[in-house]
């Protein structure tokens, strides 16, 4: 069997960039398609010595800081790369990487981290972020996006199997491309986080520092709780504005490095996530430290936190994006009955591991490759 794996871009080692990463474990003979590349040379190891087949962008004037500006050519850009000579082809897309072309002998699965979120239900979110709510930008921009929606649809037809990352982006994947999904939720390293069971007065909540993350909301609910000390670890364009605001009872530490994150992390007494998130990798490590999480009860966080209505429960949920509704929480959590158990936050997060991902990854790729070729249905 001859594979081919398509990923949007590589610029860096996030969370789709994981998932990539454990997927080249799986077939190691695979080959690489990509739009773009510019990860450093001292970070691509994940890549595991493979040379990826970029596209045009590759070369065109200020990519390697501003490729996100090209998203009106990366439609045409996926379709340009040729992968018509392999019998698999993985797609790893929240962008354009489903769209890629294929044949009807060839099996097309592909993992979604999310349809483009920008185009279809967070569109004016986007744009309000983007401060293009009016004007001639605002239009072009809407005119864009409504052309990526309609390309993004029609593209869906090519895909054999969809795998989302999550039953909230299975949904969403529904609703988008009337598909339904199978769902394996992505890898988290639990080894590189060990459990911790002695926890400090402090709260912390470590993100980029990008409006949809809500860390500036974080930090406006910790200003009413003076009594109570959050520590801040992330950068990014919201970092100042937030650092101004910062009470005395708040700590703002910029991007850190590993080592002072799990520290921070292993010895908090919980850990607050605010974002609405496809999935959420942070909240999973936090808990794999045995460290409870406060999040906002929608998206991901759903599944990768047990509320207080089940068994043995890792964290509890907050209703609304308001910096009431967090110190609500807050105040919930430190009165429960029954203190959360480090040890139940730790054994939750196991089931998110880097090997039941490729385990799970492996079993669902040669069921779908056996009903292919026995005339199954695809």
């Amino acid at each position: 069997m001859k594979a081919a794996i398509v990923c949007d871009w590589l610029v860096t080692y996030a969370g789709a960039e994981r998932v990539l990463e454990q997927i080249l474990k799986i077939y190691p003979e695979a080959d690489l398609f990509c739009l773009v590349d510019f990860v450093p040379e001292n970070e691509r190891g994940f890549l595991r010595g493979k040379k990826p087949k970029t596209t045009f962008l590759q070369t065109f004037p200020g990519a390697k800081k501003r490729y996100r500006s090209y998203l009106p050519l990366m439609p045409l850009a996926i379709e340009q790369l040729d992968v018509s000579g392999y019998d698999l082809v993985i797609s790893s897309s929240h962008c354009v990487a489903k769209g890629i072309m294929t044949g009807p002998d060839q099996v097309h699965i592909s993992y979604v981290h999310s349809p483009v979120r920008y185009a279809w239900d967070l569109q004016h979110q986007y744009l309000q972020e983007a401060g293009m709510t009016k004007g001639l930008k605002s239009w072009i921009a809407r005119l864009i996006l409504h052309y990526i929606r309609m390309w993004d649809y029609r593209t869906a037809n090519g895909v054999d199997y969809f795998i989302g990352n999550s039953q909230f982006i299975a949904r969403r994947i529904k609703k988008v491309y009337g598909r339904e999904a199978d769902v394996i939720y992505p890898p988290v390293n639990i080894d590189n986080f060990s459990l911790c069971t002695e926890k400090e007065d402090y709260y912390l909540t470590a993100s980029r520092m990008v409006p949809y993350k809500k860390m500036r909301l974080i930090v406006e609910a910790f200003n009413q709780m003076p009594d109570k000390k959050l520590i801040v670890i992330g950068a990014g364009p919201e970092y100042e504005k937030t650092k101004a605001i910062a009470g005395k009872n708040v700590t703002m530490m910029g991007f850190q490095p590993f080592d002072v994150l799990k520290e921070k992390m292993q010895h908090a007494r919980a850990f607050v996530f605010a974002a609405e998130e496809d999935f959420g990798i942070t909240p999973v490590e936090a808990q794999a430290c045995g460290t409870p999480v406060i999040a906002y009860g929608k998206g991901g966080s759903l599944e990768t936190v047990r509320g207080q209505d089940k068994d043995n429960p890792t964290g509890l949920f907050f209703k609304e994006q308001t910096a009431e509704s967090i110190c609500e929480a807050v105040n919930r959590f430190e009165t429960l009955d029954q203190p959360i158990r480090p040890e139940d936050c730790r054994k939750h997060a196991e089931r998110f591991s880097e090997k039941r991902f490729r385990e799970e990854f492996r079993a669902y790729v040669e069921e779908k490759m056996a009903q292919s070729s026995f005339g199954g249905c695809r």
